[in-house]
Order: structure tokens, then C-alpha cells, then sequence
């Protein structure tokens, strides 16, 4: 598709130049030609003058002169028109190659974004059909096994509606991040920026977390500021509650995650640290990715996910222009950093 699209642009860009280029070597054809008649004119009357003046020939009659003496070359004048057409046919035939070949290279430039972003489109799709049509097909498989199942007792029947619902509640979560994913590429936040108190934003976000955090026995220790952002105060509070949520999610029983904030020059930079499961080195590039799950100790651990969380988080961060890093080692944990520019 996109080859198509690449050579009709190029054509469109080709057309277009090729359009320019001969109408102004029409228009000078024009004038050049008009010049060398105008040329060939002046000098004619210059020898007509000559001649009356008895500067040349001056043995010979005036009348006889203008008999025996052809002025103007008639061939000359022609064979310079010819030759003002070849070179012009020559400089438009040169414009036309190198147009083609710039156009077809600046068409694929031109492309590439869109066709990055339809990749992207359909990567997408493809990745949220596969993980809907999961939970869907085991919820799909149970209840026809119920159905069959003419002994069902109670028991068993409340586990099949719990096993359902918690399917459904899955199936929620995974809608909720994927419109908050497409709202987050779709609306810009820079109408609703504002000055915000980065030690109130981590508040709000270790407020929610903490009662998954006491389930586990983790304590989170922080060392804040009073260091203000622009920004969306909800949209970095839910930045930290995935960054704390993942910390937690990952992290072992009795175990401690730290927020530390720290100033460098005008960016405030904050550190997540937890000692959780880590992250293999070969997955560390690709974790920012829709749906990317690395087949890393992280994947066996029992909490569950769709590997949107921090997909959303990296938006999240580059609508507000920071920066998000992640360093990590097998068993030992990891540090997010996130990077803002203060006001």
C-alpha cells in the first residue's frame, strides 16, 4: 500500500517541479530568443550605417552592396534557437532525473511517520484482540462446561460465577488502560498544565498504593521535596501509582520500596526503588511497549497484568517532556527514574 502511495506522491512531486521548471525555461526561451533577434537586428543596422557612411566597400556602389551582401544570417540565428532548445532540453531532462530521485527519497520521508503509525495501528489491534479474546474464551470454555454439568452442585456454581466475574473484572481493567492509553495519545495535556507540588502528587499516589503495600508487609520510605512542575496533577499521580504499583506488584513479602527525590540544576529527578524480582537485561528496551511481557521472573510472579502499565507511564512522562529510565538486575530490583524540568 505504502509503495503505491510512495511512487503517486513521487509522481505528484515530480509533476509539480516539472511544471515550474518548463514554464520558466519557456519563459526563457522567450527571452533569450528575443535577444539574439534583437541582436541580429541592431547589428544589422549598424552595417546598413557603415555601409551609407562608405566605411566599408567604399569602392563599391551603396545599391550593389545591398544586392550582393546578406546582412543577416539567417542560419546563424536559427541554429542559435536550436541550440538554446537543446540546452534547455538537456537542463529540464537533468531536473527531471534528480526531481524523481529526491522526490521518491523526500515521498518516503514524508511516509514513513504514517506508515510507522498505521504499524502501529495494527500492532495495536492485533495485540488487544489477542489479549481480550484470552479471558474471553476461558470464561466462553467454563460456562459451557457448567451448562453441561447437570450435577453442578452450589459450591461449585459460586466458584463458576467467582472464576467469571474475576475474568470480567480483567476484562475491565483492560479496557479502562486501553482508553486511558488512547487518551493519552490522542489529547494533548497542555491545556490542562498547571503549577504542581511534586511531594503532594507522590502523597496522593503512595496513599492509593499503600493498601496493597501493608497486604504484602512492604514499607515505602520517602524522601521528598517541595519542588514544583506544569503539569496534569492527575496524570502524574497516576504515573507514581503505576511506577509504585509495579514495585509493589514485583516486589517479596517484608520487603522495602524507597522514593527518593533529588535536584539537578532545574530537573527534579525522582527514584522508585524497589527490591523486587528485577528485569533481565535483554527486556530492559522493550518494557516501555504495549503488552510487552518479557519471559523474565517477573512473567512467574502471581500478580497479573497486561503490560500496558508502563506503557502508559512513558506517555505520561513525554506529554509532560521529562524523561523516564529504568536500571535493573535479576533478583536484586529496580530503580525508575523519572526526570522533569522544575519551573
Amino acid at each position: 500500500m505504502f509503495t503505491k502511495a510512495r511512487m503517486t506522491l513521487t509522481a505528484w512531486y515530480l509533476l509539480i517541479i516539472m511544471c515550474i521548471s518548463i514554464a520558466f525555461s519557456a519563459v526563457i526561451y522567450q527571452v533569450l530568443t528575443n535577444e539574439v533577434e534583437r541582436f541580429a537586428t541592431n547589428q544589422r543596422i549598424r552595417i546598413e550605417r557603415r555601409i551609407q557612411e562608405r566605411m566599408y566597400f567604399p569602392n563599391i556602389p551603396t545599391q550593389e552592396l545591398h544586392g550582393q551582401i546578406s546582412l543577416i544570417d539567417p542560419d546563424l540565428v536559427g541554429e542559435t534557437k536550436r541550440r538554446i532548445s537543446f540546452m534547455l532540453i538537456i537542463i529540464n531532462s537533468t531536473i527531471f532525473l534528480v526531481s524523481g530521485i529526491l522526490g521518491y527519497i523526500l515521498a518516503g520521508k514524508t511516509l514513513k511517520p504514517i506508515a510507522n503509525m498505521v504499524d502501529d495501528q495494527h500492532r495495536f489491534i492485533s495485540d488487544a484482540s489477542h489479549e481480550l479474546r484470552t479471558p474471553l474464551t476461558a470464561m466462553k470454555t467454563s460456562l459451557e462446561v457448567g451448562l453441561r454439568d447437570s450435577k453442578l452442585s452450589t459450591k461449585e456454581t459460586k466458584k463458576l460465577i467467582n472464576d467469571t466475574i474475576n475474568q470480567i473484572n480483567y476484562l475491565q481493567y483492560l479496557s479502562d488502560k486501553l482508553l486511558k492509553l488512547m487518551h493519552l495519545e490522542t489529547n494533548p495535556i497542555e491545556s490542562t498544565i498547571k503549577a504542581v507540588d511534586m511531594n503532594f502528587t507522590i502523597q496522593q499516589a503512595v496513599h492509593q498504593v499503600l493498601p496493597i503495600a501493608k497486604q504484602k508487609q512492604i514499607i515505602i520510605t520517602q524522601k521528598l521535596m517541595h519542588e514544583k512542575i506544569f503539569g496534569n496533577a492527575q496524570e502524574l499521580t497516576d504515573l507514581f501509582v503505576i511506577l509504585l504499583d509495579n514495585a509493589v506488584k514485583y516486589s517479596k513479602r517484608e520487603s522495602q520500596i524507597a522514593i527518593i527525590m533529588e535536584k539537578r540544576d532545574k530537573t527534579i529527578i525522582t527514584n522508585v526503588i524497589d527490591e523486587g524480582v528485577g528485569i533481565a537485561k535483554e527486556d530492559l528496551p522493550n518494557i516501555f511497549e504495549r503488552f510487552y511481557r518479557g519471559d523474565i521472573a517477573r512473567t512467574h510472579n502471581s500478580s497479573k497484568g497486561y503490560g500496558l502499565g508502563l506503557a502508559i507511564a512513558k506517555k505520561i512522562v513525554e506529554a509532560h517532556h521529562g524523561t523516564i529510565a529504568v536500571d535493573s538486575t535479576i533478583q536484586k530490583g529496580s530503580t525508575f527514574q523519572v526526570a522533569f524540568r522544575l519551573i
